[in-house]
């Protein structure tokens, strides 16, 4: 089967540890803390491609080469992303 290497890709991400607010760094439309009208969650929700997510403490929120925006969690970003100057 033949290989394949990520491109190389810079991203704007910022991580969230539950005091900081994500929505001073990502466009507040990403965001709504209600994934249900009515509904309180622990956590903020972004809404991606796939459908809206929760933003736990400690994950990333990264925003894609389209402008799209998603969660990641430290684990996966840390494996697969390196600080840039």
């Amino acid at each position: 089967m033949p290989k394949f290497r990520k491109k190389p890709v810079v991203i704007e991400a910022v991580q969230y540890n539950g005091r900081n607010n994500p929505f001073d760094c990502i466009e507040q439309r990403a965001f709504n803390e209600d994934m249900q009208p009515g509904a309180r969650y622990t956590a903020p929700a972004i809404k991606t491609l796939e459908g809206w997510h929760r933003v736990f403490v400690n994950d990333w929120v990264i925003k894609g080469v389209q402008g799209e925006f998603y969660p990641c969690k430290p684990d996966i970003f840390q494996a697969t992303y390196e600080a840039v100057n």
